[in-house]
C-alpha cells in the first residue's frame, strides 16, 4: 500500500497556506510508516502528478471555501473530491484539478481521495496564518493522523 499525503496552498497568502503548514507540522510531530509519502505540494499542481501518480490512498490537505466560520475543519471524500475542484477559490487549485483528471485518464486515480479542508480568514500577502487558523493546525494534523490510523498506518509521535 502506497499513501501520499499532499499539502497545498500558497503561504505567501497567510491561511491560503493552512496544507502546507499541516503537512509540515506533521512531518515534525510524527514519525510516519514508510508507506507514507509526505509531500509539500505548494502551488504546484501537475508538477505533483508523477509523485501522486500509482498511490492507493490521497490525502489533500487546503484550505476550502465552505461557507462555514473561518477554521471550519471539513472532510471530503470520494465523488465530492472532483466536485469541491469545480469550484476554485485559488491558481493552485487549477493544477490539483487538472492533475486528478491526468490521474484518471491514465487509469492512475488513487482508489482513495480524502480531502481535509480548512475555511480559510483572510488571503492577505502575509508569511503566517492567522492565529484563528494557526490554532486550528493541530486539529487538521490530528485529522490526517486518524485518516494514517483509519488505513492500518497509524503515525508514531516524535520524541519530545
Amino acid at each position: 500500500m502506497r499513501v501520499v499525503i499532499l499539502g497545498v496552498g500558497n503561504i505567501l497568502l497567510t491561511d491560503e497556506g493552512v496544507g502546507v503548514y499541516a503537512v509540515n507540522e506533521l512531518l515534525a510531530g510524527y514519525d510516519l510508516p514508510e508507506e507514507v509519502e509526505v509531500i509539500d505540494g505548494g502551488t504546484s499542481g501537475m508538477d505533483c502528478l508523477d509523485q501522486v501518480s500509482g498511490a492507493d490512498h490521497l490525502l489533500i490537505a487546503d484550505a476550502m471555501r465552505s461557507q462555514q466560520e473561518p477554521g471550519t475543519i471539513t472532510r471530503l471524500a470520494g465523488d465530492q473530491i472532483p466536485a469541491f475542484f469545480k469550484t476554485k477559490i485559488s491558481p493552485h487549485q487549477v493544477g490539483i484539478s487538472d492533475m486528478l483528471a491526468a490521474l484518471n485518464f491514465h487509469g492512475l486515480m488513487p482508489r482513495n481521495i480524502v480531502l481535509i479542508g480548512v475555511e480559510p480568514r483572510s488571503f492577505a500577502t502575509a508569511m503566517e496564518l492567522s492565529p484563528d487558523i494557526a490554532a486550528r493546525l493541530p486539529e487538521v494534523v490530528a485529522a490526517l493522523v486518524a485518516e494514517l490510523t483509519a488505513l492500518g498506518l497509524p503515525p508514531r509521535p516524535k520524541a519530545a
